[in-house]
């Protein structure tokens, strides 16, 4: 709960951060009748000779705004995926008996597999550029090797039911959870099933839930051995 509640604090000002550097960008390079960043900036002066009364107000554009809002998701969800990835990682690493390793390493690379997909759907929403996307694209990839390697470093000393194993195990559960689940609900599927195209085709409609009933199921499956 409390990291669902910092998620949504980072969130908001984020996106906040964002709408005013894009603000702050479009007005200083705003030309008359074109505007690279997208934004309309209807703007009045005081003029040279006699008295006139102004002011200048910048609003966004709905294709910017929502340029700017799918970069902040790609960098959350990315970030919960990277806390997430680190811990199962050490999990597999720290892991010495075969029955336990071969259905983690089946279960991890399904769920790496879908995670991806996600991620990268969002990435391509954004359209940053292309370093912003290799930067991303390398932190998911080293991710989950990076825990393994740590956890076959701490192997001989880690004991999975030791106290100090499972408070640093379930914060750092409690925190990729609170994030995911935020982003799933709040930024993914609320924007996707309360769209337009969505609410007017009832066909459609009912896949959404299926596929999302059935998406469930799958990766609570999947929790049977990760």
């Amino acid at each position: 709960m409390v990291s669902a509640i910092g998620t949504l604090m980072v969130d908001t000002y984020a996106t906040s951060y964002y709408q005013r550097r894009a603000g702050a960008k479009a007005a200083a390079t705003v030309v008359a009748g074109d505007d690279e960043e997208g934004a309309v900036v209807p703007v009045h002066t005081h003029a040279t000779h006699g008295h006139a009364h102004g002011s200048m107000s910048l609003e966004l554009d709905s294709g910017e705004t929502e340029r700017l809002r799918h970069r902040v998701i790609s960098q959350v969800l990315e970030l919960g995926i990277i806390v997430h990835s680190v811990i199962i990682g050490i999990a597999l690493g720290a892991s010495e008996s075969p029955k336990t390793i071969r259905p983690l390493i089946a279960a991890l690379t399904f769920h790496q597999f879908f995670e991806g997909i996600g991620l990268g759907g969002c990435i391509s929403q954004a359209r940053f550029n292309t370093r912003a996307v290799a930067i991303m694209a390398l932190f998911f990839s080293i991710t989950t090797p990076t825990g393994i390697a740590i956890g076959i470093g701490i192997s001989n000393i880690y004991s999975e039911t030791s106290p100090t194993a499972l408070i640093v195990e379930g914060v750092f559960n409690a925190a990729s959870a609170g994030i995911l689940i935020y982003m799933a609900l709040v930024d993914l599927l609320a924007a996707d099933f309360m769209s337009p195209k969505l609410q007017s085709n009832g066909k459609l409609q009912l896949g959404a839930n299926v596929s999302l009933l059935i998406g469930a199921g799958c990766m609570s499956l999947l929790a049977k051995w990760a």
